[in-house]
């Protein structure tokens, strides 16, 4: 195998790209999200319990309610009830109630380049939307971002592991070796198609969820079947 070829992503029919903080910024506003709710319960908790509370609510909720605005919401309701040593407030529970619904109704804030990258590439490359949390939401977003003409399919899924790939790809007939995810989850998007046979394109976000930080062994960036970029353009340079 030439350098050349050891650089470059080839061999791919199928490009499929994650939604949140890939296509566009998502995490920033469950940060401020978070932010608000300490500062609202900073009477009753410090930021450590209550963050620490929060976070172990949500992994308990994430199995009824899968990912997205509905457990952090409950969580903080949750939290709140726990922390408080009577009857929440009205005005509190009010107030994350509030926050919730602002989280739905987040603006859009496609990433840098996203747009001209996929109008690069759309034509050549069958390109697939493939996230994960709620799925009103996560439609509800693609439609207001102006990007779903580009996809040929989108795939909301209730989680990313390598049984989900596995059912996408059967599901849609496509090979595993063809198959290529670009996300900016190390634990979400890469390591579990990896393990099926496919390839990846890291793309890292300044900001990412306690929950898909990777904690694992070293991670792999041969060159063959993971990337790593740090501006989604470089994804062009991979594919030409």
């Amino acid at each position: 195998m030439s350098t050349i070829q050891q650089t470059m992503l080839y061999d791919i029919d199928v490009l499929a790209f994650d939604a949140d903080d890939t296509l566009w910024a998502n995490q920033p506003y469950f940060d401020q999200a978070e932010l608000e709710f300490q500062a609202l319960l900073s009477d009753y908790a410090d930021k450590e319990t209550l963050e620490r509370s929060l976070y172990a609510k949500q992994m308990k909720l994430l199995e009824l309610y899968g990912y997205g605005v509905k457990p952090l919401t409950l969580g903080m309701i949750e939290t709140a009830a726990e922390v408080i040593p009577s009857a929440v407030p009205g005005s509190i529970l009010n107030r994350i109630l509030d926050i919730g619904k602002e989280l739905l109704e987040m603006p859009i804030e496609i990433l840098p380049h996203i747009e001209e990258t996929l109008s690069l590439i759309a034509g050549k490359y069958k390109l697939i939307m493939a996230t994960k949390g709620d799925l009103v939401d996560q439609v509800r977003k693609l439609r207001r971002s102006g990007l779903k003409d580009y996809f040929h399919h989108v795939e909301v899924m209730s989680d990313k592991k390598p049984e989900n790939y596995r059912n996408l790809l059967r599901r849609l007939e496509i090979n595993a070796e063809r198959f290529c995810m670009v996300g900016n989850s190390y634990p979400s998007d890469i390591l579990p198609v990896v393990q099926i046979g496919g390839k990846a394109v890291y793309v890292p976000f300044h900001t990412t969820w306690k929950h898909e930080v990777y904690t694992g062994d070293a991670m792999l960036i041969d060159g063959r079947r993971v990337f790593q970029i740090d501006d989604i353009r470089k994804l062009n340079e991979l594919l030409f």
